[in-house]
């Protein structure tokens, strides 16, 4: 993909080559702010919870951060308390290369889970400290990749106040893919000026309508971390008001950029040939919708329906059936895109078929739901599943 200006007033990055699992790439990354920020988080929901999860989770409560200390590679999950000493070891070696203090530092891990880090890897640290610029968040976005084929990045602006005020955001994921979170690191800057209270409010309702929209392959990982920091440097007055009307332009911009990237989470999915929408409507609450969205959108049988272009509705209906909700089945209809292939329950014919065909060879589609219940709706974003998303599970640990 091409470069992303991810520059942000107040921010400085950089990532080195740390060795870890004796990879030579880029896996160690760190991002700064100049002072002090206002910060918010939203974690895993894995009762099982990785060492960085449960030291940021207790650190962000504060509502400051000035520095995010990523490693790919290691999972750093399922470690014990070996791993959690290791996490606040991290933290420290990185306060001390910043001159900061260290429960100013939240600390991110991904990768293979039950295995101890080497803590030579954050010998590091010193130099990549001593070499951090305001253009290097592109090095951040690819030292955090696992098993991810392209850096996953986007940019915003809004006018706030009479300033404007930048939004920038790298993620990374593939695989492990279903939020609540998912095997998924998110980080977003931004220069506004914004209350941890009102900021923390403003990730929570985007990452529910954005990362909690996606799945890949239906499992939560231990590491599900979203960061939103907020330097303060774009100019305006601080937004201390949820409901103002400066409040809900940054929510629409941080929405916005939030969506990108958990599309890009699922474009890239492990093996991933298409990209899919289930919209699921006429229902009789935005629960029940989301619920038979996310049981479609889960379904192995629906999945490698899409990776081979079959127009199975079959699959689709008969995951509705165990989603759990209540509809009558002969006022379901089904569409992929425009092309109507079920009405009121009943398959409309070969033609029909081969129309929805033509949509599953595209390579992204929206396949409508409509139950014909009530009035509510939700879209759930996820891909299809190929023969390489086997092949690279079977093998990630080698």
């Amino acid at each position: 993909m091409a470069e992303c200006d991810l520059r942000v007033a107040g921010f400085r990055f950089g990532a080195v080559k740390a060795g870890i699992r004796g990879k030579d790439r880029l896996d160690l990354g760190l991002i700064c702010a100049e002072r002090p920020a206002s910060a918010a988080g939203v974690f895993t929901t894995n009762r099982v919870k990785a060492a960085p999860v449960l030291l940021d989770q207790e650190r962000i409560k504060s509502g400051r951060a000035q520095a995010i200390l990523v490693n790919s590679g290691i999972a750093n999950a399922c470690t014990g308390a070996q791993g959690l000493a290791l996490a606040r070891l991290a933290a420290g070696k990185a306060a001390s290369a910043l001159g900061i203090d260290e429960e100013l530092v939240q600390v991110s891990s991904t990768g293979v889970i039950g295995q101890q880090l080497d803590p030579a890897c954050f010998e590091h640290l010193p130099r990549l400290a001593a070499n951090l610029s305001p253009e290097g968040g592109m090095e951040v976005a690819r030292a955090i990749m696992t098993t991810d084929t392209v850096p996953k990045t986007a940019r915003r602006t809004v006018a706030i106040g009479g300033a404007t005020v930048t939004l920038a955001g790298m993620a990374k994921g593939a695989g492990m893919i279903q939020p609540n979170m998912a095997t998924m690191l998110a980080y977003i800057l931004t220069d506004a000026a914004v209350a941890p209270a009102v900021l923390q409010g403003l990730l929570r309702a985007s990452v529910a309508q954005s990362f909690n929209r996606i799945t890949v392959d239906g499992d939560t990982s231990t590491n599900d971390t979203v960061l939103l920091l907020a330097s303060g440097q774009a100019g305006h007055s601080e937004i201390t008001d949820p409901a103002s009307p400066e409040a809900a332009r940054l929510q629409a911009a941080l929405d916005d950029l939030s969506r990108d990237l958990a599309l890009q989470i699922v474009a890239d999915g492990e093996g991933a040939t298409k990209l899919a929408t289930i919209r699921v409507e006429g229902a009789p609450s935005e629960a029940a919708a989301e619920q038979a969205a996310r049981t479609v959108a889960n379904s192995p049988l629906v999945k490698t329906a899409f990776f081979g272009q079959d127009a199975n509705w079959g699959r689709i209906i008969a995951a509705l059936g165990r989603s759990g909700i209540e509809f009558e089945p002969d006022q379901v209809d089904i569409a992929f895109d425009q092309a109507q292939i079920v009405k009121s329950g009943l398959w409309l014919g070969p033609a029909a078929e081969a129309a929805a065909t033509e949509v599953l060879r595209q390579k992204a589609f929206t396949v409508h739901i409509a139950l014909g219940q009530g009035e509510a709706a939700c879209a759930i974003h996820t891909c299809d599943l190929s023969l390489d998303y086997v092949k690279i599970n079977a093998d990630y640990r080698s």
